[in-house]
């Protein structure tokens, strides 16, 4: 209720947020607009239909955790009386056969005119399994009186986890020295590449009416060996990103296998390193928390014995 009457405060800033009906959502249910947070086929994408949503921001492009809606379809708020009908006139067909259906698909929009308020029209997130079928339980159209937010009508709650189903991190390698193969009770140094920005954001606008943003910010690297305690030693102060090896300096991030690998799969431990990026809301705009995301990637690390060589001598 909280947030319905947020954004029902906020819709009185601009009474004709989509004054044009061949802009994006103008017929709401008419054309279908798309708005995609790529996560490069690794996770299904958001993809925002008959949507005025826009989402942007550096926290797309990258890897997504299949984060899902709590609710994926919703109603938007679209045009006037007049405006909407003007759209129908326009988008209706005449059917030969049959004279009286488009007077009839015209009549709820026609018995509008004069009445203050907006229509709201409905939209869906596409990627979701139960997206179709939550929108088709709600009609395509509901006229709201002004200053008002109908059952299902867009929250800030929502347009928060929109930016937050759209948000994506890196998907780095792993960087270990020594590189190509360790040995036992040798430190193996763990550290991640191809990272760039520590800090990715995505943004969901719902132009002229309400925005949101959602922020990954990378704390730490989780370590697994990829075996048993008795096999392995891991040392996790690594701070975000992992520490590079530094001839000197102490070891305080990777792995001291303590058996070769011998008996292993492909003859190799399986190392996996999960960035951890924790998520906050700008402006804490919602009084709710995000759990961090978890990427994880792996590598295979072929731990051999150390060979020593006695030689008599005398």
């Amino acid at each position: 209720m909280i947030m319905n009457m947020v954004v029902a405060g906020l819709l009185l800033l601009n009474p004709n947020p989509n004054p044009n009906p061949n802009t994006a959502g103008g017929g709401g249910g008419v054309s279908s607009v798309e708005a995609r947070g790529s996560q490069s086929g690794r996770k299904a994408e958001i993809s925002l239909k008959n949507s005025q949503i826009i989402i942007s921001g550096n926290g797309r492009g990258g890897r997504s955790d299949g984060y899902r809606l709590k609710r994926p379809c919703w109603y938007e708020p679209s045009q006037n009386a007049e405006e909407m009908l003007d759209f129908q006139q326009r988008s209706t067909r005449v059917d030969p056969d049959a004279p009286q259906s488009r007077q009839e698909t015209l009549k709820p929009f026609v018995e509008k005119l004069g009445e203050e308020g907006r229509w709201w029209t409905v939209a869906h997130d596409s990627s979701d399994p139960n997206g179709v079928s939550c929108q088709m339980a709600l009609d395509t159209y509901v006229f709201v009186p002004p200053g008002t937010t109908p059952p299902a009508g867009i929250t800030m709650a929502e347009l928060v986890d929109i930016a937050r189903a759209a948000l994506t991190v890196p998907e780095p390698k792993i960087e270990l020295n020594p590189d190509a193969k360790s040995y036992v009770n040798l430190p193996t140094w763990v550290w991640l590449s191809g990272i760039g920005e520590t800090t990715r954001s995505v943004t969901a606008t719902l132009p002229g009416i309400m925005s949101a943003t959602v922020t990954a910010t990378l704390e730490d690297i989780q370590i697994d060996a990829g075996t048993t305690a008795d096999r392995a030693e891991v040392k996790e102060e690594c701070g975000p990103g992992g520490k590079p090896y530094a001839k000197g300096a102490a070891f305080t991030c990777g792995v001291r296998y303590l058996r070769a690998s011998i008996d292993q799969p492909r003859d190799a431990y399986v190392l996996t390193v999960t960035s951890v990026w924790p998520i906050e809301i700008e402006d804490d705009v919602v009084p709710f928390a995000y759990d961090p995301i978890e990427v994880g990637v792996t590598r295979d690390v072929p731990v051999g014995e150390v060979q020593s060589t006695v030689r008599k001598t005398g």
